[in-house]
């Protein structure tokens, strides 16, 4: 697992990509994957809100559905002061397939927190509930 500098960066370009009409917060993510290959993904809004897809969410369809399946950490950039971490959706999906990651947030200009996915997702649920 090679500096996180390389992942914020990458994150910081998908997030110049974002459609962002309606809220203006445009957001990245870069989804970092066991081989090192990097992910990226940003925020892409619909007028009905509720079609929204979130930065980080297309970041790990994108890897899912190129066949990637392992992965340890992923970063988060948005324009803001505070750390910015994924939505409740978001980090359900990256329990479910990327397990306890390192989750980097980010502004433009630097690491703004970092913590394990388990920390913003306590007692989550998962397959064990399902006899899995």
């Amino acid at each position: 697992m090679g500096s996180s500098e390389v992942l914020v960066a990458a994150a910081r370009a998908a997030r110049e990509h974002a459609r962002a009409p309606y809220s203006g917060f445009k957001v990245g993510a870069a989804l970092e994957c066991a081989d090192g290959t990097i992910v990226t993904g940003c925020n892409i809004e619909n007028a009905t809100y509720g079609l929204t897809v979130c930065a980080e969410r297309v970041a790990l369809l994108k890897a899912l559905s190129e066949g990637r399946g392992q992965f340890v950490r992923i970063a988060v950039v948005a324009d803001t002061v505070a750390p910015t971490p994924p939505c409740g959706p978001c980090r359900q999906l990256l329990w479910e397939y990327c397990g306890d990651i390192a989750v980097v947030m980010a502004n433009l200009e630097h690491e703004t927190a970092r913590h394990q996915l388990a920390t913003l997702l306590p007692m989550p649920f998962d397959r064990s509930f399902l006899g899995k």
